[in-house]
């Protein structure tokens, strides 16, 4: 039931995303192209399969990719040495990439433009390698603690000056591609290892070291494709001297039949299948440890294959169609503000409905402990990939060379580096790599080509890419801004807020023995609060200790001491000399709130059948002068409400508490002021 209403949520979610998208393609269809499109019944029925696709495929990251890339990279940093770390996040960055289905339609595409120059094949070995070496270099950042922005600036340097060097024909096309190699399934994974090594090895942040791996793998492909370039068009010459018209033609739906359903699943399956057998090796043969819930983590990777073969579905079924026709249309058209209106508007709607963002977004959210909001770090994003893309369309219409703006936006993003929180800049920098994926690719690819193909004197080769880099780049500028906002507003985080809540009510008097003494979540500070506490005493035989610990955790307990214990029954009390004192039971000693000590008895003896036919005692007794224990905060709410407050206002206890402490000091203040000087 839980996960149902998880999948619920999640498709409430997905349909509210692709809102966006559907009010953009009504309104320039029917208020500037002024026609119904044809097969709108097609694309309706699309649009349907796509918002339960993607549910789908989000349930799946969260009970399958996520926890098993987390679990790889704690066992690797427990147990596995760096080496065998760095080799897994070659093989993960190259085995996932050289699948990638964008990375394929953009080699093909470069291929034929190219006059056969750009071998397609060898383009993806290069862009597949660079991508390895880019997880490798990441992960190698994490271990060592550096600091990502030396690693990014020099990375942009590198990117700069290789720039000056490679061809006008091979610039474009270099930056597109570090924005391509970040696909829907890798990028959950690479971040899942990245936050995973950062949460287990010692000293690391898992905001500030564990994301950053994206923003490597999309750093190094433009390097070396442009390297890759410099021997092409230096050493090898033209298969095919003719020129290569590139037609932006108007596409016709997909037809869905059940051989091209199977198609499609075999292709998820291809893009899957090198991950799932990367994580097999290294799971069995090298760490030698078997996946935990393995049949919850092989649901959550058939759900990803299904969601996101009925994602892509769900786009062929209409949407790429209409989007395609619809930059076509706009090309040919008079306006040239349409077409920049156009860029925004579809890559503000497609970058919102993009579920690598959304799986990168949730993560931020859940690691930054609720100070990063999921939804506003989308919107900030999307809206950097919208004006990134409508410049890319200005700078196509206008005719300039794409490496001085991406060289302008480069020196804006290091100065907004050097200001913005630490915390926000791994992010900004993973954010320019994860919305250029399965939505935003093709309807951005096809927008250049046709704007470049139907424009006088543009080139479809040296002018049509580039728009990719363009919204891979503005994300960083406008996720680094989003930083410095919450920071000038003091936005804090569900920790800082909770903890401030809780400081209201603490009394901080630790010699005062009527009041407990505790800590807070495991911190080193300790408050003092009035609250009651019981022991509880739980004497089981040995083999049913584990049982009896699951229970009392599940019902709430947070910590426990195990003893071994000797018992003797009636009949050996009779002639104890003969009996073997050997440990045969345990005894558990549970420190409780009070409001814990009903439930956490309830569910042992239910557990362990105390009561029926089980073997075991339960009992408990009242504390006092409980000095140095450690609570959860929601313990501590629980037990002042429950027992300070029958009507669990908790705005209503704090106010009270708040108002005994102000008395308080106020006491010692006139006590202060009264003593003789």
């Amino acid at each position: 039931m839980t996960q149902l209403n998880f999948f619920l949520k999640l498709l409430k979610e997905s349909f509210r995303d692709l809102v966006p998208i559907i009010v953009v393609i009504l309104f320039f269809q029917l208020a500037i192209i002024q026609a119904v499109p044809d097969g709108w019944l097609s694309t309706a029925i699309g649009l349907a399969i796509v918002g339960v696709g993607l549910a789908i495929f989000l349930q799946g990251l969260e009970i399958g990719i996520f926890p098993v890339g987390e679990g790889l990279a704690r066992d690797f940093a427990k147990h596995g040495t760096m080496l065998w770390v760095l080799f897994f996040a070659f093989l993960i960055g190259f085995g996932t990439t050289i699948a990638e289905p964008a990375l394929a339609v953009i080699a093909d595409k470069a291929a034929s433009i190219s006059s056969g120059r750009i071998d397609a094949t060898i383009l993806r070995l290069v862009v597949a390698g660079s991508v390895g070496f880019a997880i490798f270099l990441g992960v190698y950042r994490i271990y060592k603690g550096h600091p990502i922005h030396y690693y990014i600036i020099a990375g942009y340097m590198l990117v700069v000056g290789v720039t000056f060097f490679a061809p006008q024909e091979i610039i474009g096309l270099a930056y597109d591609l570090g924005g391509v190699t970040t696909s829907t399934v890798t990028v959950p994974l690479v971040a899942a290892l990245g936050i995973g090594l950062a949460t287990t090895i010692k000293g690391r942040n898992p905001v500030i070291d564990g994301f950053g791996l994206i923003a490597f793998a999309s750093l190094t492909p433009m390097i070396f494709v442009q390297i890759y370039g410099i021997a092409v068009y230096n050493l090898v010459e033209a298969k095919d001297v003719a020129d290569v018209a590139v037609q932006a033609t108007v596409s016709t739906s997909a037809n869905i039949t059940f051989n091209s359903l199977l198609t499609g699943i075999i292709n998820v399956i291809k893009d899957v299948a090198p991950i799932l057998l990367i994580i097999l090796f290294f799971q069995y043969a090298v760490l030698k440890k078997r996946i935990d819930n393995l049949k919850t983590v092989l649901l959550g990777f058939v759900l990803v294959i299904l969601g996101l073969d009925a994602f892509i579905l769900g786009l062929e079924m209409g949407l790429f169609t209409l989007g395609e026709t619809m930059a076509y249309q706009l090309t040919k058209s008079d306006s040239v503000m349409m077409i920049y209106a156009f860029a925004f508007a579809i890559g503000f709607s497609t970058t919102m409905a993009e579920p690598a963002l959304m799986a990168i977004a949730k993560k931020a959210k859940e690691i930054s402990d609720g100070k990063i909001n999921d939804f506003a770090l989308r919107i900030f994003v999307a809206f950097g990939v919208a004006v990134g893309i409508a410049l890319g369309a200005f700078r196509i219409v206008d005719g300039g060379h794409i490496h001085y703006y991406i060289i302008f936006g480069y020196i804006v993003v290091i100065i907004l580096t050097s200001i913005a929180p630490k915390y926000i800049i791994p992010i900004a920098y993973d954010s320019g790599g994860v919305t250029t994926s399965t939505v935003t690719v093709p309807l951005v690819a096809a927008l250049g080509i046709g704007l470049a193909t139907n424009i006088e004197g543009r080139s479809p080769l040296i002018d049509g890419f580039g728009l990719i880099a363009f919204a891979s780049l503005f994300p960083m500028i406008t996720v680094m801004l989003y930083g410095i906002i919450i920071e000038k507003l003091g936005v804090k985080s569900d920790t800082e807020i909770e903890t401030a809540n809780i400081l209201k009510d603490a009394l901080i008097d630790a010699e005062n023995m009527d009041l407990a003494t505790v800590n807070i979540d495991g911190s080193d500070r300790r408050h003092s609060l009035p609250m009651d506490f019981s022991a509880v005493v739980i004497i089981v035989p040995k083999d049913k200790k584990i049982d009896a610990i699951q229970a009392a955790s599940k019902a709430g307990a947070s910590g426990v001491t195990v003893l071994r214990a000797d018992g003797i029954g009636l009949g050996e009390m009779d002639n104890f000399y003969r009996t073997s004192f050997e440990a045969n039971d345990a005894l558990l000693l549970f420190l409780l709130p009070q409001s814990l000590v009903n439930p956490v008895i309830k569910s042992i003896i239910h557990s362990l059948h105390i009561t029926t036919s089980g073997k075991g005692i339960a009992f408990a007794f009242p504390l006092t002068h409980m000095k140095g224990i450690s609570l959860s905060r929601h313990d501590i709410f629980v037990n002042r409400k429950d027992h300070k407050n029958p009507e669990n206002n908790v705005e209503k206890l704090i106010k009270e508490e708040e108002e005994k402490v102000l008395e308080k000091l106020q006491e010692h203040s006139k006590i202060v002021n009264e003593e003789p000087k």
